[in-house]
């Protein structure tokens, strides 16, 4: 598939990755399907949104998951990194 809506413009965003040149990197796209599981509620904050941005927005995103394998710890803990706070918790076993 043809990734014609990811821009990438190192003189907007810092040349992060964004939706058709617009002020929403692609980062962002993910965060927000996580904010926003009902896809109205995300269509009503961001009208500029549509469904092929958010297709190839995920597809992107795959892209630098592919053929790694990351290793998750048996246990969770606090994470805070660039003002961001990730609360987990243990697995019991």
């Amino acid at each position: 598939m043809k990734l014609d809506r990811i821009t990438s413009n190192p003189n907007r965003m810092n040349g992060q990755p964004s939706i058709r040149n617009l002020r929403l990197t692609v980062r962002r796209v993910i965060e927000l399907l996580a904010t926003y599981p009902n896809r109205e509620e995300l269509r009503q904050e961001f009208p500029e949104l549509e469904d092929e941005d958010i297709q190839q927005a995920l597809i992107f995103a795959s892209s630098y998951l592919s053929d790694r394998i990351i290793e998750l710890p048996n246990r969770y803990e606090t994470v805070a990194c660039s003002g961001t706070t990730i609360l987990c918790g243990s697995i019991a076993p």
